[in-house]
């Protein structure tokens, strides 16, 4: 693991634990079993959603970009603030924020995975009910 992951990891440590895992050539940084940040090439990247995505753009961050055939993919991890690395309560702020924004999108698949169990349900009970 690099430094640079032992840095973050020491900055949020009032918050919480925050444990990393490799992945795809970088990290994955985990606070209460979700993911919240990727690590790629040292640098630090946070979970955003339609909630809090407007504080990145408001300070002209950009969304993680990766190539694929041919194309640049953008992921929901966006560029963390410079700020941060200096004021651990600022770091504690955004990273709640980007756990937050993976909380919801959780819930979100939970939701969607539920909703598609009971549509499967509901279409085998007549099947049960004529056989």
């Amino acid at each position: 693991m690099s430094e640079f992951i032992g840095f973050v990891q020491e900055l949020l440590e009032k918050w919480g634990q925050v444990t990393a895992r490799r992945m795809f050539g970088g990290h994955g940084l985990y606070h209460e079993g979700l993911m919240f940040a990727i690590v790629m090439d040292n640098r630090l990247y946070l979970k955003a959603d339609a909630v809090n995505r407007p504080d990145f753009e408001a300070l002209n961050l950009t969304p993680f970009t990766f190539p694929m055939k041919g194309k640049d993919v953008a992921l929901s991890y966006w560029t963390a603030p410079d700020a941060i690395f200096d004021e651990p309560a600022e770091a504690v702020r955004w990273a709640r924020s980007a756990w937050d924004a993976a909380l919801r999108g959780h819930v979100a698949k939970a939701q969607t995975r539920e909703r598609a169990k009971n549509r499967l349900k509901k279409r085998l009970e007549p099947t049960r009910a004529g056989g």
